[in-house]
């Protein structure tokens, strides 16, 4: 009965062993989500229905996508698209407005979900990840929100804290895993002389005045279809995927301007992180230095392995630049003294550790950016 329920691809469903081992995934992954969530109650299990519903939707997408030919762009794509984008616009509703109890929760459903894009995965050059990296890569953005849960809750409430380990499980190793065996080049599409999918027909409009209006649905495509270097494709996608979940309108639009009284390089009580007089050190600075460099390691700053930078050891060097980065990759910056980073692109998160007068300028981070350890250290974030 249960699994009769979750097949709503009828036979054909049935005998696809991908699909077979997706409601295995689910059950056991999502059975652990959904038994906590239920303790808690509220809010909290409505957002776990949300993201049980958005599952489902992949689900059918995964079923319908053996029926047609692969879309030739993510443009073709939206229909197909449309009802994994009103789920997670579903979602991401419930974190908008006024502060809702359970706010991380909430937070960390609503990003989550941007992990099933994969299913919209149309090859190298589409303007995403490849599928388990994408799925990684989204994860990230919501553990941000779901640390929060643990923190808040490791010594008050094990429901919560058992929640939010059993989210973080169904994506990492949970459907990463299902994909890396299953799907790692994407959907499995039907053959090109079958049928094409047909535009979904317009919902009618519900009649005006008995309760809240419901989300707006989304006006742009899941993807960006702007073609562009190939090098700013993942950033096209995922900025089109904000867009697309905040239902097509300027997500800053309800931000104050910050007019020329309120920035600091004009108020008189504050001071710039970095200053013209820290363009060079001070000589007897520079002897103090010099000491401190020989009883740590080796300057360093390097990427390494293609997803961190480090940045160690550094003295007196006020010109620290990393201007090569992207939102993969993070910055661990340790035992550096007297010196200034500039940090020239979005990054997944930065971490200072063990840093004296030390001073950094950074763009964006996706997840964090985190000081331990520290002796008078600056930050700006532009």
């Amino acid at each position: 009965g249960a699994s009769a329920a979750r097949d709503f691809g009828g036979a054909s469903a049935s005998s696809d062993p991908a699909i077979l081992a997706y409601d295995d995934f689910l059950a056991e992954a999502f059975g652990r989500l959904n038994a906590a969530a239920e303790k808690i109650g509220g809010t909290v299990l409505e957002a776990t229905s949300v993201l049980a519903e958005a599952f489902a939707v992949a689900k059918d997408l995964l079923i319908l996508a053996k029926q047609y030919p692969k879309p030739a762009s993510m443009a073709n794509a939206q229909d197909f698209l449309k009802p994994l984008n009103d789920t997670i616009a579903k979602a991401t509703a419930m974190t908008e407005g006024r502060r809702p109890d359970y706010f991380n929760h909430m937070k960390s459903v609503a990003d989550s979900l941007h992990a099933l894009a994969w299913v919209a995965f149309l090859g190298k050059g589409c303007g995403m990840s490849f599928p388990t990296a994408h799925v990684e890569e989204s994860w990230q953005m919501a553990e941000f929100y779901n640390n929060k849960v643990l923190v808040e809750y490791k010594n008050k409430d094990a429901d919560h804290v058992e929640w939010a380990k059993a989210l973080k499980e169904l994506y990492t190793p949970g459907l990463r895993d299902y994909i890396k065996k299953y799907y790692p080049l994407g959907p499995v599409w039907g053959p090109a002389g079958c049928a094409p999918p047909k535009a979904a027909a317009p919902t009618p409009k519900a009649p005006a005045a008995k309760g809240p209006p419901p989300p707006a649905a989304p006006s742009a495509p899941l993807f960006s279809t702007d073609k562009s270097p190939k090098s700013s494709q993942p950033k096209q996608g995922m900025s089109a995927v904000f867009q697309e979940i905040g239902g097509g309108k300027d997500v800053t639009s309800g931000l104050r301007k910050v007019t020329d009284d309120m920035k600091a390089k004009n108020r008189a009580d504050r001071s710039g992180v970095v200053t013209s007089s820290a363009a060079a050190p001070a000589p007897a600075k520079t002897s103090r230095a010099g000491t401190f460099a020989s009883k740590t390691g080796t300057p360093k700053l390097e990427l390494q392995m293609g997803r961190k930078w480090v940045v160690e050891n550094q003295v007196g060097r006020k010109d620290l630049a990393i201007d090569e980065c992207d939102s993969k990759q993070s910055i661990y910056i340790y035992g550096c003294k007297d010196s200034v980073l500039q940090v020239n692109g979005k990054v997944n998160n930065i971490t200072v550790d063990k840093c004296t007068k030390f001073g950094i300028v950074f763009k964006d981070v996706v997840a964090a950016f985190e000081v331990v350890n520290c002796n008078g250290v600056e930050v700006q974030c532009q």
